[in-house]
């Protein structure tokens, strides 16, 4: 059977979906200065699930859904609910790049849980590159420049190391339930729990943000199913990197909606991590390459 890999297509599926996803994180943050934290949160699964499932009942059908090991969607909605949480705690001050910036070290970190939790082995170049990469977030961070390191800054850190987790719980589920199943049941348990821990704190729907909820809702939607495609036409190694072009987008929303840019800490931090991670995903691609070698040349 040939095989359906297709690179380019992988690329401008990798592309939109980070573009969406960006557009969505800003809508994130003007809501953020409307209704808590929590609330928010909530507000970010409930939105993206009903397009999600209309994608999900058009092409894979409702059985795809079923879920296997309800173990691991519980711990990954409960993920979802801390990363996101903290995501927009932090967006309330936060410049989206800067944000974006410390949130890409989430890369190093689960090339540093894998070795844990999943039994992989990271040799000591990549360990190099991963404490390269965290030199990168104290100086986006400053610590002592202005006598503490922030805690929106540190909130980031937290929901890198909750996604960190539940990318490789991925790893996991992939072994036996659908992408389909995840997306859902991850959109649905973030939501619910969300939902009722916001509820003391609920503040009434205004009308006038009915169309941003929904924006984001479809914008959340459409980043999922375009990374969900992107994955089936290219290797991770390929598209991995393309996720660092958030990082053009969020600049550009900053300066158009906020008025802002980031200052020189944030962007030499910034080259700092991204360089450590295009180094742990190049360094990917070339043991992947050593495993898949043929062995029986001298």
């Amino acid at each position: 059977m040939p095989s359906t890999k297709s690179p380019a297509h992988a690329i401008l599926w990798m592309l939109a979906a980070v573009a969406f996803f960006s557009l969505m994180d800003a809508g994130m943050k003007m809501l953020s200065a409307s209704y808590p934290t929590l609330q928010v949160t909530m507000l970010r699964g409930a939105a993206s699930l009903p397009f999600v499932l209309v994608w999900v009942l058009a092409t894979a059908g409702p059985r795809s859904i079923i879920p296997v090991r309800w173990g691991l969607h519980l711990l990954r909605g409960v993920l979802g609910m801390v990363m996101i949480g903290c995501f927009v705690y932090a967006l309330r001050t936060l410049p989206l790049s800067t944000a974006y910036t410390l949130y890409f070290v989430s890369p190093l970190l689960v090339a540093a849980l894998s070795v844990p939790l999943l039994g992989e082995h990271v040799g000591p170049r990549r360990w190099v590159a991963i404490g390269i990469g965290l030199v990168g977030v104290l100086v986006v961070l400053r610590p002592g420049v202005e006598g503490i390191i922030s805690l929106p800054g540190l909130m980031v850190l937290v929901a890198a190391l909750a996604y960190a987790i539940a990318s490789v719980t991925v790893s996991l589920l992939t072994r036996t339930d659908t992408s389909q199943s995840m997306v859902v049941w991850f959109l649905l348990i973030m939501a619910v729990g969300a939902g009722l821990l916001a509820w003391p704190q609920w503040q009434p729907l205004q009308w006038k943000h009915a169309a941003l909820i929904a924006g984001m809702g479809l914008a959340g939607a459409l980043g999922q199913i375009a990374l969900t495609r992107a994955f089936q036409l290219g290797q991770a190694s390929l598209i991995a990197p393309l996720e660092y072009t958030g990082l053009v987008w969020v600049i550009g929303l900053d300066l158009l909606l906020w008025g802002v840019l980031p200052d020189r800490w944030t962007w030499l931090g910034g080259a700092i991590i991204v360089a450590s991670g295009l180094y742990l995903l190049h360094r990917e691609r070339v043991q992947q390459a050593r495993r898949t070698a043929p062995m029986d040349h001298p």
